[in-house]
C-alpha cells in the first residue's frame, strides 16, 4: 500500500502522522520505507536525529522532492509493504505527483475553521488526480486536536459528511509528539503505554483496514 500524507495547509502535522505511523507499522513487522517529498527535509532531519542519537534505524526514508514522483514510487514500492509519502505544502506539482503515486491519501486537518476551507481545496485535487487514477482513496484525520471540544465535534461531523470522509480515530496535541520528532524517535518509544501511541495504533490499525 501507498500511502500519502498531503494537505496543502502547513503544519497540520503530516510528518509526525507519517513517521510515527510508519514507526508503528515497522514495529508490527511490515517493510516500510519512507518517501520525504517536501523540500523542507523534516523526515530526513527526523531520521537523522537518530542516527546522530545512535538509535538503531525502524524503517528507511529517503528524499525525493521530484515532481516526477510518481514514476519513480513503483519501483520503491516493490520492495516495501508500505511505502509513506511525507508530502509537501504549497507545492503544487509536487502534491499533484504524489497524488498521482499513491494508494491512498489521508488528509490531516486541524480542528479550525481555515483548516476546514484549505481542505475545499484538498478536495478538488482529489477530484482531478481521480481523472487519471479512478480508484485513488482518501479520507480525512482529524489531528492536533483537543479531547471533548465543540470545535473538534464540529469539525469531525463535518469531514465525516463528505464524499471523502474521515477515520474514526483523531489524533489528539500532545507534547509528547514535538518531544519524539525533536529527538529522532516515536511517541511508542517515549511513552509505550501512553496515550500517544494508543492514538497512533488506533489510527495505524483503521488505515490497513482500508486495504483489505
Amino acid at each position: 500500500m501507498i500511502v500519502a500524507f498531503l494537505n496543502q495547509k502547513g503544519g497540520v502535522g503530516k510528518t509526525t502522522l507519517a513517521l510515527n505511523l510508519a514507526a508503528l507499522w515497522a514495529d508490527q513487522g511490515r517493510r516500510v520505507t519512507v518517501l520525504d517529498a517536501d523540500p523542507q527535509a523534516s523526515a530526513l532531519d527526523w531520521a537523522q536525529a537518530r542516527s546522530q542519537a545512535g538509535l538503531s534505524r525502524a524503517f528507511g526514508v529517503v528524499g525525493l522532492p521530484r515532481e516526477t514522483l510518481h514514476q519513480e514510487v513503483p519501483d520503491l514500492a516493490r520492495g516495501a509493504d508500505h511505502l509513506v509519502i511525507d508530502g509537501p505544502p504549497r507545492v503544487a506539482p509536487l502534491l499533484r505527483s504524489a497524488l498521482l503515486a499513491a494508494d491512498l491519501v489521508i488528509v490531516p486537518v486541524q480542528p479550525s475553521p481555515l483548516d476546514g476551507w484549505a481542505s475545499a481545496e484538498m478536495l478538488r485535487l482529489l477530484d482531478e488526480a481521480r481523472l487519471y487514477r479512478p480508484t485513488l482513496r482518501a479520507r480525512f484525520v482529524l489531528n492536533r486536536c483537543a479531547a471533548r471540544t465543540v470545535i473538534a465535534r464540529e469539525t469531525q461531523e463535518a469531514l465525516a459528511a463528505q464524499d471523502t470522509g474521515a477515520l474514526r480515530g483523531t489524533v489528539g496535541q500532545r507534547v509528547l509528539f514535538a518531544q519524539a520528532m525533536a529527538c529522532g524517535q516515536t511517541v511508542a518509544e517515549l511513552e509505550p503505554d501512553g496515550p500517544a501511541a494508543a492514538e497512533i495504533a488506533a489510527v495505524g490499525a483503521e488505515i490497513e483496514a482500508l486495504d483489505r
